[in-house]
């Protein structure tokens, strides 16, 4: 069975993460056809609202580890930075229902959504520093823009969990809804949502994109430069086979300045 499973009727496009046994951690092939999914769904006048959510009880863990060691990213060969350019580009709305946990990536991506409903029992984390990497998907321009400065560096330079009260608090999700009334509550939205004027839809979310779309464009290619240096670094190896180990990873091993790398 695939990945990602997809369904459309009435209008709405509805995108399911698949690989609930993996916690749907996103591999390189599942952000290729994520972003071909995207790409298609701008395309096609059916489609005016996608909804996304995942299989099991976590929404995504993130990167997989295993093929993220096998297919690391490099110049020319970046799949997450198609995913990236396809979230930049899509004009459609974008409603989001996460359960259990989003971790990385699983967070990162959501804040090109327009719509983010969370469980009470939702939790969120931004632990790239934790891998000695760097955030992605310009999430180092759009949190900040939401929620300030301190509170982005709590979030990032800590690499903590928070909860999705939290995660309301700061303005990253919607609304915190009960478990049972996740999807119905999405589902919901999406077709309100679709029964809007579409042209009056669509600028709409244009004129709202349109003060920030340069500096998310900028934060992208800036976050994708030093992620790649940054996983190639000593740190991230020890940051990497440590998670693999399951062990506390040691960062005095390694060198504190990098630029050479």
């Amino acid at each position: 069975m695939s990945d990602i499973l997809t369904e459309s009727s009435d209008g709405i496009l509805r995108v399911q993460l698949n690989r609930p046994a993996q916690k749907n951690a996103m591999t390189s092939a599942m952000y290729t056809n994520l972003a071909d999914i995207l790409n298609q769904a701008d395309k096609d006048d059916a489609i005016r609202v996608v909804l996304w959510h995942s299989t099991g009880n976590v929404f995504s863990a993130g990167n997989d580890v295993v093929d993220f060691l096998k297919n690391p990213p490099r110049p020319g060969a970046f799949p997450q930075g198609d995913l990236m350019d396809a979230f930049v580009r899509f004009e459609k709305p974008i409603v989001a229902a996460v359960q259990g946990a989003a971790i990385g990536g699983g967070t990162t991506m959501l804040t090109h959504c327009d719509f983010i409903y969370a469980v009470e029992s939702a939790k969120f984390q931004l632990p790239f520093i934790n891998l000695a990497l760097v955030p992605e998907f310009g999430s180092s321009f759009s949190i900040p823009a939401r929620v300030g400065h301190l509170r982005a560096a709590e979030l990032y330079l800590l690499g903590e969990p928070f909860t999705a009260t939290r995660a309301a608090e700061l303005g990253l999700v919607t609304r915190v809804v009960p478990d049972a009334d996740l999807l119905t509550t999405a589902t919901a939205t999406a077709h309100k949502l679709a029964a809007k004027p579409n042209g009056a839809l669509l600028a709409s979310k244009r004129l709202l994109k349109q003060a920030s779309i340069g500096q998310l464009k900028a934060a992208i290619e800036s976050e994708s430069q030093e992620f790649m240096v940054r996983v190639t670094s000593a740190d991230a190896k020890e940051a990497l086979s440590a998670f693999l180990e399951k062990r506390p990873p040691n960062f005095t091993k390694s060198p504190t300045h990098v630029a050479a790398e």
